[in-house]
């Protein structure tokens, strides 16, 4: 790590002993409803790209959540899970009972790898279609549609002359003549939304998705699992329907009483799939960041009716949405975390104040769900790297669980080396997002501050991805803090 990065990290005056970290708020124990878990510590979804395009649990999954689990965190969330047993690339599924088997072999390893210690949820999630950016050419010849506007522009020419005329223009004139809807799948790839309910599947959604979530759900309890996370977040599905830009008009869309009207029918049919041991909660947007999106307000009333419902847990993150994200390039897909709302979801230190984004967001939710007389949990995450961050937030009241993801990514042990009094053996993320670069280009994720390391005594053995990157942070031993990173 060069001086220059380590003087962007958050100061530590002090790392805690052994007996301050084990007093800490953040160590001791919380109920998320029917589940105890040992800490206030959480591992949040994240999507590591070790699956295969089966949707299986690999043996690199496995492996994935293992390293994890020897850290002991409260609770560890596996990476969102796809409820449809459909194809979409290396990413987990959960939609068919043949699933069952590989993610009842993910459980075991995580509860062997802790102890029995950290409890393990499973993050559910449903996605609409998007396509890549096409070629200019390609998309004005086969995929543009020919409204009776275009059509009116020339009308002599049959429909193969119009396209030809209409790929001889300049892309500024070109964009004053198509709709808006085709001009987006012409720069970023065509994108279904939820609102799009003259195509049949898309009006079908409220009733096609409860169930679909349940059965996931149920399969999931069959394979050991401690509890599910309902994704309703960032750019998905869900988190579609609770936003503020989803002007539906069947009932759910509009209002915002409407907005979580599905939501709370999905939690619903899947708190009625699952037994009563079983924890369901979810994770939504304490914050959309884009224009006309919902903001903390918003959340703090979803929160409220979330909690009435009685979920569980409530998991708040930020941002992430396809609405500013950046203009993919050619045969690539928008990625929801390039624009200003997914540099909130994931602050670097290019922003001049990273650490704890979301607290306050989160703060205004927690605060309306405990004036409503409730007392369901409140996780919250976002830039969260040292243990007096999250003594603070519990102190105040902030939130009742506090999660960090890329920390965790950089140092799988750092919790438990916490809680042991070793701070100062903690290897500390730089937040450079290095690793959302990797999960950004679909490639399997690592952290640039172990993946190349040298000198281990497990070389030779360690699994590594085809770059020779290592494929997980190695063990925390002496052979470990001594080694340092290749240039």
């Amino acid at each position: 790590m060069t001086d220059k990065r380590r003087e962007k990290l958050l100061p530590v005056a002090r790392w805690p002993t052994l007996s301050e970290a084990s007093s800490a708020r953040w160590f001791q124990p919380v109920k998320l409803g029917p589940v105890t878990a040992a800490t206030r510590t959480w591992v949040p979804a994240m999507v590591p790209w070790r699956s295969n395009e089966a949707g299986e649990c690999t043996p690199e999954v496995i492996a994935w959540y293992q390293r994890f689990a020897r850290g002991r965190p409260g609770v560890l969330v596996v990476e969102a899970t796809g409820i449809r047993d459909v194809p979409s690339g290396p990413l987990l599924r959960a939609g068919d009972d043949r699933f069952v088997e590989g993610l009842s072999r993910l459980v075991d390893a995580v509860k062997r790898a802790s102890g029995g210690e950290t409890k393990l949820f499973i993050q559910l999630i449903d996605f609409l279609p998007i396509k890549r950016r096409p070629a200019r050419n390609a998309f004005i010849s086969r995929f543009l549609t020919l409204t009776p506007a275009l059509r009116a522009l020339r009308p002599e020419l049959d429909d193969a002359a119009l396209r030809a005329h209409l790929e001889s223009l300049d892309d500024d004139v070109l964009a004053t003549l198509l709709p808006a809807r085709e001009l987006e799948a012409l720069r970023f790839g065509l994108r279904e939304r939820v609102t799009d309910t003259h195509l049949p599947h898309i009006a079908a959604l409220p009733q096609v998705l409860p169930g679909l979530f349940a059965s996931a759900a149920a399969r999931c309890v069959r394979a050991g699992f401690d509890g599910v996370e309902l994704h309703f977040a960032h750019a998905y599905t869900m988190a579609s329907f609770l936003s503020a830009l989803n002007t539906r008009t069947d009932g759910y869309g509009g209002d915002r009483a409407a907005r979580a009207r599905l939501p709370l029918e999905v939690f619903a049919a899947t708190r009625a799939a699952v037994p009563p041991g079983f924890a369901v909660g979810c994770r939504f947007l304490a914050d959309e960041i884009i224009e006309g999106g919902n903001r903390p307000d918003d959340a703090a009333f979803f929160g409220v009716e979330f909690a009435r419902a009685g979920m569980d847990f409530l998991s708040l993150s930020r941002g992430g949405k396809f609405e500013d994200a950046k203009q993919p390039k050619v045969g690539a897909s928008a990625y929801p975390y390039t624009g200003p709302s997914g540099h909130e979801c994931m602050p670097t230190t290019k922003l001049p104040t990273p650490w704890g984004r979301n607290v306050d967001a989160v703060a205004e939710v927690k605060r309306a769900v405990k004036a409503a007389g409730l007392e369901t949990p409140v996780v919250v995450c976002g830039g969260i790297a040292t243990l007096d961050q999250a003594e603070a937030v519990l102190a105040r009241g902030d939130a009742d669980v506090v999660a960090s993801a890329r920390q965790s990514l950089a140092d799988p042990d750092w919790l438990l080396k916490l809680r042991l009094g070793r701070g100062e053996e903690i290897r500390r993320c730089l937040f450079t997002n290095y690793c959302e670069g990797l999960d950004q280009s679909h490639q399997v994720v690592t952290c640039h501050l172990w993946d190349r390391l040298k000198g281990l005594p497990d070389d030779e053995t360690a699994p590594r991805t085809a770059d020779r990157r290592r494929l997980l942070a190695p063990e925390w031993s002496a052979e470990m803090t001594r080694a340092a990173p290749s240039k």
